[in-house]
């Protein structure tokens, strides 16, 4: 069989990017185009059940940000030579590449003459020099860029080739299981607020961890972190810190469903001076499950999010403010209630169907100009 689609991408994992993309890849093999997945040997995710022919090229992370450096681009090396001597590949294929960074795919593309789509999730890229170094190549090599929300396309722009935003959707099996779900704003007199995220600082860990010490008084509020990292790093990232006794730390999960559920607040607190949030999908999913949120007021959650219908709008740094709309939230169920009706509203408007006509409508022009 010889393949009219290349996919490429780099870490797989249950984050967003990788969920995205196998939305992407259904939307394909509904048109029944022949579809071909290189993705690299590191990590168990969404990715590991996508319905594909799939390749894995080399690739390791450390716990040495400058060692796994070396390796990364030792990936892109291997995963450029693996796409070289595949002739499975089309000579007419189209490269997508999800994320900037496997740049090894891209460099293929403008060698061999293929056409490449970018489907760009990420803004904060460090260190600088490697941001500027896959920018640069993806203006060089990219027929067209697709962005995940007008403020991502405004923060990222890419001079050169044309670009177009394609909200990023949930799947039907999800949303179904999510709009069916009875939202409660208190699950046996209890007020969980729930937030998923990533193990690092600009994603709020710690302003996460300051708000429930600073709620800690009120025992009918409790907090549960659930983040994409296995329990060993979970124990060095909060290794001498003082985890307040309302607040639970779970590892990564394939059940977000669970935990949404039992939620009555979800947060998304990301440094806005450090990290704007191209999209939200946990935002999303759950306004799916009626929970009202609170999210940072630039990026793509700001566009999910209207201040004071579905959620609020907080800046993570005033503190003060994030504590009054929680307390306030806790205490208000009528209020809680006609958020989640706006939450679930606003979701609805994120299915399967429309991205997979959205995405299906720009690859294919692409397609056409290598015919």
């Amino acid at each position: 069989m010889t393949y009219n689609i290349i996919f490429a991408h780099l870490l797989n994992d249950y984050s967003g990017s990788p969920k995205v993309l196998r939305e992407t890849i259904s939307a394909v093999c509904i048109h029944k185009i022949p579809a071909k997945l290189y993705v690299s040997s590191s990590g168990e995710g969404f990715l590991s059940t996508c319905g594909i022919s799939t390749s894995h090229y080399w690739y390791k992370r450390t716990g040495k940000r400058a060692l796994t450096l070396i390796t990364y681009f030792a990936s892109q090396l291997f995963l450029f030579f693996q796409l070289l001597f595949d002739k499975s590949i089309a000579r007419n294929a189209v490269v997508y590449i999800n994320t900037l960074l496997p740049f090894g795919a891209a460099l293929y593309g403008k060698v061999t003459g293929r056409k490449v789509i970018y489907h760009v999730h990420e803004i904060s890229v460090t260190p600088a020099p490697l941001k500027y170094l896959l920018t640069e190549i993806a203006q060089r090599t990219s027929s067209l860029n697709i962005y995940v929300s007008d403020a991502h396309r405004k923060s990222l722009p890419l001079s050169g080739p044309p670009s177009q935003r394609i909200y990023n959707a949930l799947d039907n099996d999800f949303l179904y299981n999510a709009m069916t779900s009875n939202y409660k704003q208190r699950h046996n007199g209890i007020f969980t607020v729930l937030m998923i995220t990533s193990l690092r600082d600009y994603k709020g860990v710690i302003e996460f961890l300051n708000l429930a010490t600073s709620t800690g008084e009120l025992k009918e509020i409790i907090f549960e972190l659930v983040v994409n990292d296995d329990s060993a790093t979970i124990n060095r990232y909060f290794a001498g810190k003082q985890l307040p006794a309302n607040l639970t730390v779970y590892p990564r999960t394939t059940d977000t469903a669970l935990f949404y559920c039992n939620a009555s607040l979800v947060l998304n607190l990301s440094r806005v001076d450090q990290c704007v949030e191209t999209f939200g999908l946990t935002i999303l999913e759950a306004m799916a499950f009626g929970i009202p949120v609170i999210v940072p007021p630039v990026g793509g959650p700001s566009e999910l999010v209207v201040d004071g219908k579905q959620g609020f709008l907080v800046d993570s740094r005033d503190s003060n403010k994030l504590r009054r709309r929680v307390l306030e939230l806790s205490a208000d169920p009528e209020l809680c209630q006609r958020m989640s009706k706006a939450g679930r509203e606003r979701a609805a408007e994120f299915s399967t169907e429309a991205f997979s006509e959205a995405i299906t409508a720009a690859i294919y022009p692409v397609m056409r100009g290598m015919e």
